[in-house]
């Protein structure tokens, strides 16, 4: 079965949209395998964002993420990377379509609610950044 790491970031979990956002996954066939509402560290923002550190907006991206409480989920089932992505919607929410977790909920190009594994590969990195295997189910 496909896995796929969702991270539903400051923005959303302030807005008090966490429930909404896992029913999309639910609703959509995905299974969360794995969840965890947490606080991340600089070192644990920067190191899961360690892709990006010679990006522009990597200080920016890791501030934001660290601004708040996330939510980390495994999200499992057929297709379970290409189904995430759809949902959340293109990555600058004016560009979302409608109904799109970012289109919904997220403010801007910065504060875009939620993130997800870009690839098989990654998921699995992301997923054990966060997760042992004993803890998915």
């Amino acid at each position: 079965m496909e896995r796929t790491l969702s991270i539903i970031k400051p923005d959303a979990v302030a807005k008090g949209v966490v429930g909404k956002i896992l029913d999309r996954f639910e609703s959509n066939g995905l299974k969360i395998a794995a969840t965890r509402k947490m606080q991340l560290s600089r070192a644990d923002a920067e190191a899961f964002y360690a892709v990006h550190s010679e990006r522009p907006f990597f200080g920016d991206l890791v501030d934001f993420m660290i601004s708040g409480p996330v939510v980390v989920s495994v999200l499992e089932g057929e297709g379970a990377l290409i189904k995430n992505r759809n949902l959340m919607g293109a990555t600058n929410p004016k560009e979302a379509e409608a109904g799109t977790i970012r289109a919904d909920f997220a403010e801007n190009i910065d504060a875009n609610a939620v993130h997800g594994s870009d690839s098989l590969e990654n998921a699995a990195v992301e997923i054990a950044f966060f997760f042992s295997e004993r803890e998915i189910s």
